[in-house]
């Protein structure tokens, strides 16, 4: 038994399965997007067993991208949880089938409460689908199913046409990479987008400064007592003028000399790179990478540093990876 060849032949048909889908969408998904993204109220996404698995995803995807959107268990539904149903909702109803008993059971109540119904089916004949106000056919050939019965295939599309849909409706509200962050502020992507040097950067007592007159026993007492491997240089007026890292200390050691003799000026690196504290970590993380440094001074708009942002920093805050 060849079974790599089973796994890559049953993902070419989950593929061509989309790929067929695809090619069915015409115009009248318009009109499907359309009313949602009319919706006063919330959409109401149903289904039953794998479908409502699936039902279930799609009703999550809608939340996370800036469309309200809840999921109701079609069983749950039929006793007693129809009471989340409001006059300005929408459905969406998922059953390949198109004639789960549960979900047929609610229709009633729907077309009472006059709540516009979007079938997700793949039987445009069914009881579902002759019920719903729209349809999207999400019918695959039986032969891509095992024993043409077993829901691989069927469930993919379903959830690639809610993916689809939920997208259609993020770019028709404009929704912002910044929108997205707000929905998520616990996890790893709100983290990257939300976060800004301010909120990581050392400050105070834990900022490494040094003049530049400065002789290097104190620089390296400073860069020392701070843990942070470099430390800002400032002029006379205290505006940044360059930045003193390990690099330079072995530099600045191979080059004739007393060396605890020579002061912040002969050894720093002159000009260099800066960001401003409201500049996005995740931006400064981009710096960082292009020029190949593990640590950004931070000013403030007169050019006096007012931080120093480490990579560890943003390693710790979860913005690299």
């Amino acid at each position: 038994m060849d079974l790599v060849k089973i796994i890559k032949h049953e993902l070419n048909l989950e593929a061509q399965a989309i790929q067929k889908v695809a090619e069915r969408i015409g115009p009248e998904i318009t009109r499907i997007v359309d009313l949602l993204h009319n919706c006063r109220g919330k959409i109401v996404v149903t289904g039953m067993g794998k479908s409502g698995i699936i039902a279930r995803k799609i009703a999550a995807t809608f939340s996370s991208t800036g469309t309200i959107a809840t999921f109701l268990h079609a069983a749950e539904g039929i006793h007693g949880d129809l009471g989340i149903i409001e006059k300005n909702d929408v459905i969406l109803a998922v059953s390949y089938s198109g004639n789960t008993a549960e979900l047929i059971s609610m229709i009633p109540y729907f077309k009472f409460n006059r709540v516009p119904i979007i079938a997700l089916t793949g039987h445009p004949d069914s009881q579902l689908a002759k019920n719903s106000d729209l349809i999207i056919d999400c019918s695959v050939p039986k032969e891509f199913e095992p024993f043409g019965m077993v829901p691989t295939s069927s469930t993919t599309v379903t959830l690639a046409v809610g993916d689809a849909i939920a997208i259609a409706l993020l770019k028709k509200k404009d929704f912002k990479e910044s929108d997205f962050a707000r929905y998520h502020p616990g996890g790893t992507i709100g983290r990257r987008l939300i976060l800004k040097v301010k909120d990581l950067m050392h400050i105070g007592s834990e900022n490494p400064i040094v003049p530049e007159a400065v002789k290097m026993d104190k620089v390296i007492l400073e860069m020392t007592s701070k843990g942070l491997g470099c430390t800002s240089i400032i002029d006379k007026n205290g505006i940044l003028s360059g930045i003193i890292t390990d690099g330079d200390l072995r530099r600045i050691l191979s080059t004739p000399g007393d060396f605890l003799q020579k002061t912040a000026f002969e050894a720093m690196t002159k000009y260099p790179k800066r960001v401003d504290g409201d500049l996005a970590a995740v931006d400064a993380l981009a710096l960082m990478e292009d020029y190949k440094i593990t640590m950004l001074p931070v000013v403030d708009e007169t050019g006096k540093p007012i931080g120093m942002l480490h990579m560890h920093d943003l390693i710790n805050a979860g913005v690299v990876g």
